[in-house]
């Protein structure tokens, strides 16, 4: 299963989450949407509103935007990630 982080490098949160699976040793793919078009455009589709709703999280199919510890942790469980 591929995790996927969009978001900016200067951003707080992305950070917080680049962190957080680093301290778990999840496997996951950065991709700064400020610095890459194409990575822009692939967060712009996973939203209706075509947005840079940053940070998302994916999961497989599954979509988390800027989700708290408890959701993460319960998607990383449901996917068996390790």
């Amino acid at each position: 299963m591929i995790i996927k982080l969009y978001g900016a490098q200067r951003c707080h949160k992305t950070i917080y989450y680049q962190e957080f699976f680093l301290a778990k040793n999840i496997d996951f793919i950065f991709l700064d949407v400020e610095k890459n078009s194409e990575y822009a455009q692939e967060l712009r589709k996973l939203y209706e509103n075509k947005k840079l709703n940053f940070p998302t999280i994916t999961i497989g199919k599954k979509k988390l935007r800027n989700p708290s510890d408890k959701e993460l942790n319960k998607w990383i469980d449901k996917f068996s990630i390790k």
